[in-house]
């Protein structure tokens, strides 16, 4: 049996489906490509971790090696 642990606050899930992203490891300048269906939600959810972090993020709805998402730049 497989169990998924529970998010934690800085977890995303736009479309139900937990995303880590290592946050910590988001200098300025850097993207991550968060792959989903729901990109407004994928979106908002980051946006309410940069807020808690105090950062101000960039986001692009893209297609990137055949998968729809949403891309995230770090940019302060």
């Amino acid at each position: 049996m497989v169990y998924q642990k529970p998010l934690t606050i800085d977890d995303l899930a736009p479309d139900g489906v937990k995303i880590v992203v290592d946050w910590s490891a988001m200098a300025v300048g850097a993207s991550v490509f968060i792959p989903c269906v729901n990109t407004t939600k994928a979106r908002n959810q980051a946006i309410e971790v940069a807020v808690r972090k105090k950062w101000t993020l960039e986001t692009r709805t893209r297609i990137e090696n055949g998968m729809f998402g949403v891309r995230i730049w770090r940019t302060v």
